[in-house]
């Protein structure tokens, strides 16, 4: 028994965030990897702020809560920017960089 070849090549995680840092576009696991690691940063950011209202230390609060608020900021702009642009289809990105097959290819030109 053969496998029949799909019509979408299947794509780990891992490989589609590596195709998303070279290509044009942010594809979908590229962006749940940032969520993940905006996440990961506001949880760290909100460890260190918990430190220091415990020491009192007014000048460390200052500086966490404006690190707070650059992250905050950034990830608005990320979230905003991609509403407005929209997420590009791993297959496409592919194609793009020339390593999708032709069947890829021609449902990508049939849909366009």
């Amino acid at each position: 028994m053969e496998a029949t070849p799909s019509s979408k090549e299947h794509v780990s995680s891992a490989e589609a965030v590596m195709l998303g840092a070279l290509a044009p576009g942010v594809n979908g696991p590229t962006w749940n990897t940032l969520k993940i690691a905006f996440l990961m940063l506001g949880l760290c950011l909100a460890a260190m702020l918990g430190l220091a209202f415990s020491f009192s230390d007014s000048s460390l609060m200052f500086h966490v809560t404006f690190l707070v608020l650059i992250a905050a900021t950034l990830f608005l702009l990320l979230s905003s920017f991609l509403a407005e642009t929209g997420l590009v289809s791993v297959e496409h990105q592919m194609q793009e960089m020339g390593l999708g097959s032709k069947d890829v290819k021609d449902e990508i030109k049939k849909s366009n």
